[in-house]
């Protein structure tokens, strides 16, 4: 699923929400890059809605590739979200973007949990 942003690019990154035991699940696919990082940040730490819960899974088991750009989102998310009385989790990370994770040390930082149950009852 692909949608198009105000300039009239296509997107590579996807996302839908739910909510599970009041913890905001949301689930992203395909990859997060320069395009996707203001998607990401939203998505993440939406500013427009104080009743989002602010216990978030990120379920990254459909991005192919993470840059940079996804590194920050995630660690000024987590920042966000443990300011709120939160917290941020990832979940389900293929090998490569575990590798970047884990090179980069967000691993460190943000709980990374194998799945979305994990992250959920961790």
């Amino acid at each position: 699923m692909t949608s198009n942003d105000k300039t009239g690019q296509v997107e590579r990154l996807s996302v839908a929400h739910r909510v599970v035991d009041g913890i905001r699940v949301v689930t992203l696919r395909g990859e997060i890059d320069h395009t996707a990082k203001d998607t990401l940040a939203r998505v993440l730490t939406p500013q427009d809605d104080t009743a989002v819960s602010p216990r978030v899974v990120a379920d990254l088991t459909g991005v192919s590739f993470m840059d940079s750009s996804g590194i920050n989102a995630f660690i000024l998310a987590h920042q966000h979200l443990t300011a709120q009385q939160g917290w941020l989790r990832i979940a389900g990370a293929q090998e490569a973007v575990r590798r970047v994770l884990h090179l980069i040390g967000v691993d460190t930082v943000v709980d990374c949990h194998p799945t979305v149950e994990q992250a959920l009852h961790a």
